[in-house]
């Protein structure tokens, strides 16, 4: 009896350990998706979607405003902020991508802005694996552009990245936290 124990023991913390190796996204998800941890106070998430083909995916990780000034107090305005907690956010996409009337060629971009008041800069740099903005450096910018801020009338508690279909071929990304919005366009260059 003691043995047939154990054996039930292992194979239950065997499949509980193939359950998380397994506990990854669908890339070929054609709706927003989000996989957090409640046990985070900035949990780890992504947002993704097909469009025409081609598969844009961001992976962050998402702070709350816990009744913190975010804009202009947390998150100091005219600084470089890593669009997320902990490691840079970053957007892969396997199409190139119009955005402002500027390609950005296929692969994986760290995220970051630059919050203003009335100013947006929006940031893709080539180094996408680095922690916060420690090692981000201007140098490494493939594609910068001004955006102006949404003031949002609800209050939106976990930053949130959406990609969303707007038209044939055609995107928007947005970022959304506290009482702001900041979104652009893109298309897909088949």
């Amino acid at each position: 009896m003691k043995n047939l124990y154990l054996i039930f023991l292992i194979l239950l913390l065997t499949d509980c350990s193939q359950s998380k190796k397994n506990d990854n996204h669908s890339h070929h998800s054609s709706t927003n998706s989000a996989n957090t941890s409640n046990n985070n106070l900035s949990p780890h998430t992504f947002s993704m979607k097909m469009i025409n083909g081609a598969h844009i995916h961001i992976d962050y990780s998402s702070p709350s405003v816990r009744n913190r000034i975010i804009f202009g107090g947390l998150l100091a305005f005219d600084e470089v902020w890593q669009s997320g907690a902990h490691n840079a956010t970053w957007i892969e996409t396997d199409y190139d991508l119009k955005i402002n009337d500027k390609l950005l060629k296929m692969g994986k971009y760290g995220f970051f802005t630059i919050p203003r008041k009335d100013e947006w800069i929006i940031i893709f740099n080539s180094n996408w694996d680095q922690h916060g903005k420690d090692e981000y450096d201007e140098k490494h910018d493939v594609l910068r552009f001004s955006v102006t801020p949404e003031t949002l009338e609800e209050n939106v508690e976990s930053l949130r990245y959406e990609v969303n279909e707007i038209g044939d071929g055609i995107g928007e990304i947005s970022l959304q936290w506290e009482k702001t919005k900041v979104s652009f366009q893109f298309k897909i260059v088949v």
